[in-house]
């Protein structure tokens, strides 16, 4: 095992949306839990921390003005700002470092849609300021199909003195959807002095491990490793389960342990998937 591998978080998504459903609680997009269930968004960024994660996302994912303004009376400078909030209380006392996080839009920019960088950039701007504002230690950057927008972000969140770390989202023939390659990345990241790059979300470790391999020998940055805990399977009964156990997804995750930086877990990994990654990490 590579020293010094900082352990992430897993998915807030999906693991929020399991505590709606244990608590009765509508599922909604997951921001406006920061508003209307703080105790839920608090109690899972605790429940991070406390299974070994070194980095615990806020969430602030998706609550970029077009969402926001579509589903809610909320302001993104509130939603922001009140969830770096809720998981730096959340950690206090632990050594998990809080990681305001930043997503894609849902509407591409031009040449294949009509937004513009400009209007991309005013929209992560505001993100970054209302979140920024709480002083989380660093951003991600993560989810991106498109390293055009990527980059977009990644230029505003320099502007503010933490760590900017960077994960598309590969298929895996190691290529986004929008054709970026490992070596796209790499190119258009490293001038800009992003703090690491990577891979999060999409596939689970058995494809996602032969791409972010991709990385080794050809950046001097920091590689992050965010799998899926696979694709959700849905049973014959209607009940949606993800392929991997915790412990079969820390086995077949630990095989990066070699060579990435930076590990975790993305949409299915709750924190009992977090705790066993950290078993097998001697943490």
């Amino acid at each position: 095992m590579k020293d010094g591998i900082v352990l992430m978080d897993g998915a807030v998504g999906t693991s929020l949306w399991a505590k709606a459903e244990q608590n009765g609680i509508d599922k909604e997009p997951v921001w406006k839990y920061n508003m209307e269930h703080p105790e839920i968004v608090a109690e899972l960024a605790a429940e991070f921390a406390d299974a070994g994660a070194e980095m615990v996302l806020c969430n602030t994912f998706g609550a970029n003005r077009p969402a926001v303004k579509r589903s809610s009376d909320y302001t993104v400078y509130d939603v922001v700002n009140t969830g770096v909030r809720i998981a730096k209380e959340a950690l206090k006392g632990k050594k998990a470092k809080c990681v305001l996080s930043l997503g894609p839009l849902s509407v591409l920019m031009e040449p294949y849609g009509d937004m513009t960088e400009e209007e991309a950039a005013d929209i992560y701007r505001e993100m970054l300021d209302a979140g920024m504002k709480e002083g989380p230690d660093a951003i991600l950057i993560q989810t991106f199909i498109d390293l055009s927008m990527m980059k977009v972000a990644a230029a505003e969140a320099k502007r503010y003195g933490v760590p900017v770390y960077c994960c598309l989202t590969f298929e895996k023939v190691g290529k986004t959807i929008m054709g970026n390659s490992v070596e796209d990345m790499i190119e258009e990241l490293e001038p800009l002095g992003v703090d690491g790059i990577g891979m999060n979300c999409s596939i689970g470790p058995d494809l996602a491990v032969p791409v972010i391999k991709q990385f080794v020998g050809k950046t001097s940055l920091p590689i992050i490793f965010k799998p899926n805990a696979g694709k959700p399977i849905l049973s014959s009964g209607g009940a949606v389960a993800a392929p991997y156990t915790a412990k079969t997804f820390a086995d077949e995750v630990a095989t990066a342990l070699d060579f990435v930086d930076f590990i975790g877990g993305c949409c299915g990994s709750d924190p009992s998937y977090i705790r066993e990654l950290a078993k097998r990490m001697g943490k």
